[in-house]
């Protein structure tokens, strides 16, 4: 090993000759074989090592999950940030390759820094470099881990109307096919009844009956009614007593889809008094099945646009294929984001809105503003253990808008509130949280919009406070 192995590192290359060489002379060199731990995550940091041949990859165990964040190569340093800091190992370096490294012991590295100004400026440098690139690493990873989540909702939420979706298709094709076929049976049987009726008897002419019949069922499948649970029971209830103490099979079947369209006993009760027997239960069985069709095609519409108008909240939640800077309507993105964490929000969270009806519409990064309102509300269903109410009011005030999401959750301890915009300050489990959504939401408003975010917090209720200005350009 030579002084040109160490200046291969930007962390020494700065560094004289003789420095160097008193570096060297506290230092020792360290061989491994591929698959040797160099450093271990969460030891002491009581060493750095600089990298002088082979490939080093750095790992980091968070909850069940290993991940791989990093390669390192000749001239890389490792292990300098937890030996500054003086605080356990946050990654394991693991040999990919046999490599040599040489080993600087905390004696060493300080002895260097209080000798040497260069020295120091060049630790300064580095650690600043590395600070950066970590944090800049770990928004991705903050980034990705919201994404998974957030994709894991969204297919569950896509999959439940898209389930409905085919059981009520696969209900309507054979509820069709039976339809078809009692109207085939139904024309028939008026005919043959039509034929044997006389004039002389003075029986009505079936067919004709029957045009009208069918005729009155059409006008009725354009109309649903709009009834609530209570009131619909009874009426169910009412209209299949009278279809049983008639003798109609599968009574509690057609009951509740003939309902929905108006038919009750008063409304039959002509038509069982005009018609034979049969020909009163063929005609009763088709009314009941024609009314279970109309009602699943219209689940079927309801199930697919329920698709579409998720698929339509992700477009214009992520903004695609539009420039990041735009007029936006504040509460456009905040209903989409709720359409987007409505798998959070059906277990047991209230969304009471407040929305400003005038509110004008303000020049915004619209995506960032929308990982905005996801964090503040994924944080506060996780608070309230998604069980209570959030309440999002909107507001305009000298040239500004104002937008406050407020909790009903435990709220945050007045000791460290002061803290929560702090990167990697949290408060949840290990593995729950990374500690960066509410810095980054922090960055996006303050920095990204030039507004603030406050928050104010006692038990029973959490306010975060975006204030935000109209015209970014004039702020």
């Amino acid at each position: 090993m030579n002084l040109q192995d160490l200046r291969k590192s930007p962390l020494f290359e700065g560094l004289t000759d003789a420095e160097l060489k008193q570096l060297m002379a506290m230092a020792e060199s360290v061989s491994l074989r591929a698959g040797d731990v160099l450093i271990k995550q969460g030891e002491p940091g009581d060493s750095a090592y600089v990298l002088i041949n082979g490939e080093f990859e750095v790992q980091k165990q968070s909850g069940q999950s290993l991940i791989k964040i990093d390669v390192r190569n000749p001239g890389d340093v490792v292990g300098e940030m937890a030996l500054l800091s003086r605080a356990p190992r946050s990654a394991s370096v693991i040999a990919k390759t046999d490599g040599e490294t040489l080993r600087i012991p905390q004696e060493a590295f300080e002895k260097l820094l209080q000798s040497s100004t260069t020295a120091a400026m060049a630790v300064l440098h580095w650690v600043m470099a590395r600070l950066t690139q970590n944090e800049s690493l770990l928004h991705q990873q903050e980034k990705m881990a919201a994404l998974g989540t957030m994709s894991a909702g969204l297919a569950h939420e896509l999959n439940n109307p898209a389930a409905a979706a085919q059981r009520s298709a696969s209900q309507l094709k054979e509820t069709q096919s039976r339809w078809l076929s009692l109207t085939y049976q139904i024309e028939r049987a008026a005919f043959q009844e039509n034929k044997r009726s006389t004039p002389q008897s003075g029986s009505a002419d079936q067919t004709e009956w029957l045009n009208d019949f069918m005729r009155e069922a059409s006008n009725r499948f354009e109309s649903p009614l709009k009834l609530d649970a209570l009131e619909k029971i009874d009426l169910v209830d009412q209209l299949q007593s009278w279809l049983e103490s008639s003798g109609i099979d599968s009574a509690w079947e057609l009951a509740p889809a003939m309902v929905n369209f108006g038919w009750t006993p008063e409304s039959l009760e002509k038509l069982k008094g005009s018609l034979s027997p049969s020909l009163f239960s063929l005609a009763i069985q088709w009314l009941g099945s024609g009314c279970s069709m109309i009602g699943l095609l219209a689940e079927v519409l309801q199930t697919t646009d329920r698709i579409s108008q998720i698929v339509r909240a992700i477009k214009s939640y992520t903004y695609l294929d539009q420039a990041p800077l735009l007029e936006v309507d504040i509460h456009e993105g905040l209903e989409n984001t709720l359409v987007i964490m409505q798998h959070k929000l059906k277990k047991g969270v209230t969304v009471k809105r407040e929305y400003a009806p005038d509110l004008p519409r303000i020049e915004a990064y619209a995506s960032e503003l929308n990982q905005v309102w996801t964090n503040i509300i994924d944080n506060a269903v996780d608070a309230m253990q998604g069980k209570g109410e959030i309440k999002i009011k909107t507001y305009g005030e000298d040239q500004r808008v104002i937008v406050e999401i407020t909790d009903n959750g435990p709220g945050i301890p007045e000791e460290i509130q002061s803290r929560i915009f702090e990167p990697f300050f949290t408060t949840k489990a290990p593995g729950q949280g990374t500690g960066l959504g509410l810095h980054i939401s922090h960055d996006i408003v303050a920095n990204r919009h030039h507004g603030q975010l406050l928050v104010e917090s006692k038990p029973g209720e959490t306010k975060f406070k975006a204030v935000l200005p109209i015209s970014i350009s004039k702020s």
